[in-house]
């Protein structure tokens, strides 16, 4: 079930975050992550947060900053099982746009969110760690266009093939 944070869960938030980062940005010096996690944690309760959760606990979260997507956070034993999707389906059913960075060497994180219909928008450089990131957006217009799109492709090849059938 995905619902709003709660102030109680910030700790929890916190942990997933510096975890999540250890082990998807290996490319980064662990002092970056675990030097910022105070400070991270003190954002985490000023920012729109959405939480994950099942039997087990929480298992993940998304950040906002309006339309900017901050991070999406999975536990590192529950990824792969579709709580990252179901997080940014979730607050693409809450805003028109959304955008992010994300690091280019975080191939993994790229592709998912290709996947999710997100388009690379430029390159640019995160002035803190020195590492290149893509910045990335989606748009429901732009994907209601594209669905609307491909119907219309698809029935018009229907028809062609009909069309040629009665000749």
């Amino acid at each position: 079930m995905i619902r709003t944070s709660q102030e109680q869960d910030i700790v929890r938030i916190a942990d997933i975050w510096l975890d999540t980062n250890l082990k998807a940005h290996h490319f980064i010096p662990a002092q970056y992550w675990t030097d910022n996690f105070e400070t991270v944690k003190g954002m985490l309760s000023q920012a729109e947060l959405y939480v994950y959760e099942d039997e087990r606990g929480m298992q993940g979260f998304v950040g906002l900053s309006g339309d900017y997507i901050a991070g999406i956070f999975v536990r590192s034993e529950a990824q792969s099982h579709g709580i990252g999707k179901q997080l940014i389906d979730y607050v693409k059913g809450l805003k028109k746009r959304l955008n992010l960075s994300v690091y280019q060497k975080n191939v993994r994180a790229v592709h998912f969110y290709q996947k999710e219909q997100f388009q690379i928008l430029r390159e640019q450089m995160d002035e803190d760690t020195g590492e290149a990131e893509y910045r990335m957006g989606w748009e429901r217009e732009q994907q209601e266009s594209i669905k609307i799109w491909l119907k219309v492709k698809r029935n018009l090849q229907r028809f062609r093939k009909i069309s040629t059938l009665h000749k």
